[in-house]
């Protein structure tokens, strides 16, 4: 909301001292109900200059009216026209996405040794190199200094990065594979819709750091046994994809996050093994409003428990783990702790949080602590996500830190300047608590 317009060379504009613009320099804004200046009511778009958290400039206003009072502006996007080069170009001459800035160094040496796979499989017959055997990794780092060499940006390249990258280059990580599959997919809808910029030329992705620390497999541990799991036995080795079949691990909650996590495990083998089982618990039935964003279910499962039914979807995907999953249909709570007893939580290996409110996520971290299991939080809100791996007595534990309080709306906002939609939200909840709760409480007090 605006408090005031300067006439000037570089017209400043004023905010309320209790919000802040949000604006970035470059951005553009337009203007509506403005009393004075009313030159700027719907005006073509004026480039902003921030100056200040409340206060911004808009350009030569000195041929505008005076302003009086009042005005809203609100940001507009303009169409950016965006020119690519040529493959053969951004080869050559590339730009680079930085998923993870500690890594700052490590896009242009990847960039060269995806062209070191590539030119290694041309010299061997489409074949990639082979998990673990330092001969091809010997090669793939060969014609990466090759390829270097020639590069008019010549990068200092890590040997070490170069022989992972060849011993994993069959490796296929079901979880990375969502994270891609993701991105694709939100780059298809801008080329299709023309909103939001696209990924500018090259993003590389790595995270070597989930391997272990001093982990350096024989190449017998990593070599292909015939099974669906072999791109992950490329990567973390046979003895490590035994752990995960036997794995024990209890799920609380089967929406949106708990279906993306069956799905993973299903294709990662997770309790595929003669000891392995997924417990699931969710009291709630599937509901037609789900199925936008609760991948596993079907309009035909509307009305059916969201803890059955995707456990019958992800074994469907791999019947490896038929009959391997355990559904509940129980609340999570002080009511439910003969259910999920000493002797239930001794049997697991971890617990992994798909819940909806936070006092369920507070009280599974508790039990967490208490029978000191690890655990794997996580939530969505919209387009945002989080995650947080919980580790007793090594980690910080879920509750021991809070979300900041969410901003109140000022009351004299809300009575004579409501000019947000939450506004006019809280606003009405205001007057209906006037009006039908507070009366009835106090005379049942």
């Amino acid at each position: 909301m605006v408090a005031n317009i300067e006439q000037a060379e570089e017209g400043v504009v004023m905010c309320l001292d209790e919000t802040r613009h949000g604006l970035e320099d470059g951005q553009f804004v337009t203007f509506s109900e403005v009393q004075g200046m009313t030159e700027l009511n719907d005006c073509e778009p004026r480039k902003v200059k921030v100056i200040g958290p409340y206060t911004f400039s808009i350009g030569d206003t000195r041929g505008l009216s005076a302003y009086t009072r009042g005005g809203l502006f609100k940001q507009v996007k303009m169409p950016v026209v965006l020119n690519f080069k040529s493959f053969k170009s951004a080869l050559e001459e590339p730009e680079y996405f930085y998923s993870d800035f500690s890594k700052f160094d490590r896009p242009a040496q990847l960039h060269v040794g995806f062209q070191a796979l590539h030119a290694f499989a041309a010299a061997n017959n489409g074949r990639m190199p082979r998990p673990g055997n330092d001969d091809d990794a010997t090669e793939v780092i060969r014609l990466a200094n090759q390829i270097n060499d020639a590069w008019s940006q010549k990068t200092e390249l890590d040997d070490k990065l170069l022989k992972q990258l060849a011993y994993q280059a069959t490796g296929d990580l079901s979880p990375m594979v969502a994270v891609f599959g993701g991105l694709v997919a939100q780059e298809v809808l801008k080329a299709c819709t023309g909103k939001f910029s696209p990924i500018n030329n090259f993003m590389y992705f790595d995270a070597l750091e989930c391997l272990p620390i001093g982990f350096e497999p024989k190449e017998a541990d990593l070599a292909p046994v015939g099974s669906r799991y072999d791109g992950q036995i490329a990567v973390f080795g046979r003895e490590f994809q035994e752990k995960l079949s036997n794995y024990r691990e209890f799920l609380v909650g089967s929406g949106a996050i708990g279906c993306e996590m069956l799905k993973n495990w299903a294709m990662m083998g997770i309790a595929s093994g003669e000891n392995g089982v997924i417990h699931v618990t969710d009291m709630d039935t599937i509901e037609k409003s789900n199925l936008n964003r609760q991948f596993l279910f079907r309009p035909a499962d509307v009305g059916k428990l969201k803890s059955d039914t995707a456990a019958e979807a992800v074994a469907k995907m791999n019947p490896d783990i038929a009959g391997k999953i355990v559904t509940h249909q129980d609340r999570v709570g002080l009511e439910t702790e003969v259910v999920y007893n000493d002797e239930f939580y001794e049997s697991i290996d971890g617990v992994t949080n798909a819940l909806d409110n936070v006092v369920a996520r507070k009280y599974m971290d508790q039990r967490c602590v208490f029978y000191r299991k690890p655990l794997l939080e996580s939530g969505t809100l919209g387009t945002k996500g989080n995650t947080q791996v919980v580790i007793p007595h090594l980690t910080e534990s879920y509750s021991a830190s809070q979300d900041p309080a969410e901003k109140q709306i000022p009351i004299c906002t809300l009575k004579n300047f409501p000019h947000a939609i939450e506004h006019t939200i809280q606003w009405a909840r205001d007057l209906f608590e006037g009006l039908f709760t507070q009366p009835a409480e106090s005379v049942n007090a």
